[in-house]
């Protein structure tokens, strides 16, 4: 799964310990997310939509791998 939550995070100028606060988890989590290493929950992609102010269709994407 691809995410835009980079580009996202940069448009808000948001860290990803800012990121990982409003949403409940990690900083490492939301690193591992970014880097595609770890595909988030359901509860927390809308999570990360909302803070974004986004659809979750807008941020994640999947890849023909999935």
């Amino acid at each position: 799964m691809k995410n835009k939550i980079k580009i996202e995070r940069a448009i808000k100028n948001l860290t990803q310990a800012d990121l990982a606060e409003l949403v409940g988890v990690s900083r490492q989590t939301i690193n591992t997310i970014e880097s595609g290493r770890y595909v988030p929950s359901t509860v927390l992609a809308l999570k990360i939509s909302k803070v974004f102010g986004v659809p979750f269709d807008e941020i994640f994407s999947l890849e023909e791998s999935d």
